[in-house]
């Protein structure tokens, strides 16, 4: 009798690839600067219902730490754009777009010929030079 031996950790193949790791250092650091943006509004909703005079001064702050925190999600976009640019996406043309350029290359070639050979029209003569 064989027992079926399994491991405690077993690696599964994910869908997504991991992110690179300055986009994924921003992603944390935007992360981290949202909870404290939404702990401090908490902050200033029960300092502001128990009518403290710390309210103002923690909704400023809060105020300001949201301005950061949108500050940290576009970091995180920029970031991400810029190691796409620098490392990761090769941009080519689709083989879609490949294609109707290139029927569109042979229909004008063959409006061409067909212009030039069309009947009842006479080829020039060769002209000499300085005539």
């Amino acid at each position: 009798m064989e027992l079926d031996r399994r491991t405690m950790w077993e690696e599964e193949p994910v869908a997504t690839r991991r992110m690179p790791d300055p986009v994924r250092a921003a992603a944390v650091r935007a992360v981290l600067v949202a909870a404290v943006a939404l702990t401090e509004t908490m902050i200033s909703v029960v300092l502001a219902m128990g009518h403290s005079w710390l309210s103002a001064p923690m909704t400023l702050l809060t105020v300001l730490t949201s301005v950061g925190a949108s500050w940290a999600v576009l970091d995180v976009w920029v970031t991400r754009q810029v190691w796409n640019q620098r490392n990761g996406v090769v941009s080519s043309p689709s083989s879609a777009a490949r294609a109707l350029r290139r029927e569109r290359r042979r229909a004008r070639r063959a409006a061409r010929v067909a212009a030039r050979d069309r009947p009842g029209r006479h080829p020039r003569a060769p002209r000499a030079h300085g005539a």
